[in-house]
């Protein structure tokens, strides 16, 4: 089942947590770590989930490694993210590792993208665009809440979801063309 709960403001110490663990495992491994998804965004209602992004270098067994020390493991095959329309659909630009946390350690969604790629940029923008646009983000959890209300299949969820996350991200490259937005600093 999903569950879409009210914005807690704890989330962003959740997420400092979880990535001064990652970073002490990773070390220089990881280039940067970001706190993504809505539980990045102030006031939007999300998943009790962290979504955390891990940039690197390249996706190889060194990461893997780095990450499985501290029990995180590594979801079986080279995943890749979906493509909106319009963005680069080269299938290089778009692959990733996805990790799940330790058991008993606070629930999270791992992932690692390579520098540069159109994927590592992609949730970066969208929380941005989130972030100055209070609206669309409380439209955006609206659909939220409905999808998992209404949605028989849960395992759809995201399925569903991902046109309308398009729609956003549309208007969110159109706003980054027309103010010059750039990725800012990590978060950690």
């Amino acid at each position: 089942m999903v569950e879409i709960v009210t914005y807690h403001p704890g989330w962003p110490a959740e997420f400092i947590r979880i990535a001064s663990d990652i970073r002490a495992a990773l070390g220089p491994l990881a280039l940067r770590i970001d706190h993504i998804g809505s539980t990045s965004v102030p006031n939007l209602s999300a998943k009790d989930v962290i979504d955390v992004q891990i940039t690197v270098a390249s996706l190889d067994d060194n990461v893997v490694a780095a990450m499985n020390r501290i029990g995180y493991t590594r979801t079986d095959g080279n995943f890749s993210d979906h493509v909106p329309p319009g963005a680069p659909n080269e299938s290089i630009q778009w692959e990733k590792f996805f990790f799940r946390p330790p058991p008993g350690h606070r629930r999270s969604n791992t992932h690692m993208r390579i520098a540069g790629r159109a994927n590592q940029r992609y949730p970066l923008l969208f929380r941005d665009y989130l972030r100055v646009h209070p609206a669309t983000a409380a439209a955006y959890a609206e659909l939220k809440r409905r999808l998992a209300e209404f949605l028989r299949n849960t395992d759809d969820y995201p399925d569903v979801k991902d046109p309308a996350v398009d729609l956003i991200y549309l208007a969110a490259e159109e706003w980054a063309t027309a103010t010059g937005w750039q990725i800012g600093p990590a978060d950690a």
